[in-house]
């Protein structure tokens, strides 16, 4: 034991040193400005979604002529879902150890010790800008403006129409939120992300900035205006979903084109640090028909989509460019990198002043990047979890170089066999038990770190916990509003919760959130029909209940309820402190439904 010890110590000092001399490095390349940093990062885009890495029909000239005037990283790895690699991206650390292992039931809110990429950028003076798709947690302490974002502007939830979004959002002169206040915006989703980040950057083209992109397209439901949908409309060779989904992607393209130009025309092109990728394995621009087995789409040949632990869940496009450092040209790079490895590598590059506490799972890769260095050997580990507490193996990947073990069982060499159809692993035992090891010893440093994130009430104004973030073990809550709408009951299941402050606590209990106006009892009959390039609204189905019951910690205490009223509403007395809460209706069948939404307001 004592050896292991010992060697781990060596372990990690040898790579902090490494770490300070990478940096130091890279400090030592840039000009007396810093470079500004733009990350455009898209949702549920694959690497086979663009045209210039092969797919036949999709139209995305602005980032393939943007690839070909970059750095490509084109064995490069997140997460299979999105709230997993985002939090790893801003971390540098894998999503079991920070929170982040689902994209709902509490397991989508980013650790409140983690620190972030803006955090560091912003304490080394740079402006710092978040616009779109946050999805790592709708509360204090975790909304963007918490978490080093001076500005920000975002939907709720993990997409436009979530749960946690402003009522009645889909995609087209919306309601988001400003540094956590409402504001409504006319015109089509992605349209207004672009605004607002090019907006920011006009703001702040004098100093150094860290603008984050983060896109909710292509994600589902695909919804798209008319004239993109019409550009395909009339291939054949993809379904009428893909359509819209190839249309989400060119109206993205369209956007990229308007970011460069105005780069261009404020003369920030040259010392920006400019970054194009996606977060998991495409969802919808690869489908085979279970029926016939006929696959329609690009892949890039690979093997997997979103939420597969083969390369077509995890391997995305990484295109950066910044030609004040000599990340130009068009260069492909194939050594294995990761999205854990953007906040070391982006520190580097920025010479930022910048060691992390916390264990590492990324690396600075800035000097491979410039030219100057080698990819780091080593091996990476990525997963789908998706389950209440991370599992260990489940849909695991371990990554080394070229190989890639499954599950602990297959084992594959993409460089030969890119499809991942031959599964090898008898052929190479000791191969399959290094990685494996690597993977056991790995997965023990990180469950020691894995925790629930605890929400934070009364630290000011009204805190909305929706049914989004309750942790369930044996259910899906509902996580959108087409969910919500549909009114079905949810197991009653609990918040983790911390009160800032003892006191006196009004709990509203709803199943409609407060900006629908709709009372308790409330159906809703606004349904809209689908069409080409939009999906249904269905219409909302009442609920009827008897009692709402309100248990935090020992203390349990219910109401009669009115279903002619927005709300029930019970008060109770807490201390200060972490604990559980829970929030339920029983229904007039007798049937128990955990409520919706649920609003918090320190009464004293």
């Amino acid at each position: 034991m004592k050896r292991v010890l010992s060697a781990l110590i060596y372990s990690l000092s040898i790579a902090s040193i490494l770490f300070a001399c990478s940096n130091q490095k890279a400090a030592d390349n840039i000009q007396v400005h810093k470079p500004n940093v733009i990350i455009v990062i898209t949702d549920d885009q694959g690497y086979g979604d663009l045209g210039h890495t092969g797919n036949p029909i999709i139209r995305t000239p602005a980032l393939d002529k943007f690839s070909q005037q970059a750095v490509n990283l084109t064995n490069y790895h997140v997460g299979t879902t999105c709230a997993p690699t985002r939090a790893g991206l801003l971390t540098g650390r894998n999503c079991n150890r920070n929170g982040v292992w689902h994209t709902i039931m509490g397991a989508s809110m980013l650790n409140a010790g983690e620190v972030t990429l803006a955090d560091v950028f912003r304490e080394n003076g740079y402006s710092t800008g978040m616009f779109g798709k946050w999805h790592l947690g709708d509360n204090h302490p975790f909304l963007p403006h918490d978490r080093g974002f001076d500005e920000t502007f975002y939907h709720g939830g993990g997409g436009v129409g979530q749960t946690p979004d402003y009522w009645n959002n889909d995609y087209f002169d919306d309601t988001y939120f400003r540094n956590g206040k409402p504001e409504k915006k006319v015109g089509y989703c992605t349209d207004v992300w672009f605004d607002e980040a090019i907006q920011f950057i006009e703001k702040k083209k004098d100093a150094p900035f860290l603008c984050y992109l983060s896109l909710n397209a292509p994600h589902s439901p695909y919804n798209v205006p008319e004239a993109y949908y019409d550009l395909y409309k009339q291939e054949t060779e993809i379904d009428e979903m893909q359509k819209r989904f190839y249309g989400m992607i060119t109206n993205i393209d369209d956007n990229f084109s308007k970011l460069v130009t105005k780069l261009e025309e404020l003369h920030l092109d040259e010392n920006t640090l400019l970054i194009f990728t996606t977060d998991n394995g495409t969802a919808r621009g690869y489908v085979t028909d279970n029926e016939t087995g006929i696959a329609r789409g690009y892949n890039a040949g690979m093997r997997g989509r979103k939420g597969s632990e083969y390369d077509g869940g995890h391997r995305v496009p990484m295109i950066i460019r910044w030609p004040t450092g000599g990340m130009t040209g068009g260069k492909k790079l194939d050594g294995l990198t990761a999205h854990v490895d953007m906040l070391p590598t982006l520190a580097g590059l920025a010479g930022l002043n910048f060691t992390s506490e916390k264990v590492m799972d990324g690396t600075d890769i800035s000097a491979y990047l410039m030219g100057k260095g080698e990819a780091p050997q080593r091996l990476l580990v990525t997963d789908t979890q998706r389950v209440p507490w991370p599992v260990k193996g489940k849909n695991s990947c371990v990554m080394e170089g070229p190989w890639r073990l499954i599950r602990g069982e297959e084992l594959y060499n993409i460089d030969e066999d890119p499809g991942q159809k031959h599964d090898v692993a008898a052929a190479f035992p000791k191969r399959v038990d290094e990685m494996d090891s690597f993977y056991e010893r790995w997965w023990q440093d990180v469950i020691q770190e894995t925790r629930y994130s605890v929400i934070s009430l009364g630290t000011g104004g009204v805190d909305v916990l929706t049914c989004h973030d309750a942790r369930t073990t044996d259910q899906i809550p509902p996580w959108n509003q087409q969910m919500i709408r549909a009114g079905k009951p949810m197991t009653p299941a609990p918040f983790s919760v911390n009160f800032a402050a003892a006191g006196t606590y009004k709990f509203s209990l709803r199943r409609w959130p407060e900006e629908s106006g709709l009372a308790l009892g409330a159906e809703l009959q606004d349904g809209v029909e689908a069409t080409a390039y939009t999906d249904e609204v269905i219409e909302g189905n009442a609920m009827r209940f008897t009692s709402a019951h309100l248990k935090v910690g020992d203390q349990l205490i219910e109401t009669r309820v009115n279903n002619d009223t927005g709300s029930a509403i019970l008060e109770m007395t807490v201390p200060k402190g972490e604990t559980e809460l829970l929030a339920y209706f029983t229904m007039e069948n007798q049937e128990k439904s955990n409520a919706f939404y649920v609003y918090v307001e320190k009464s004293e």
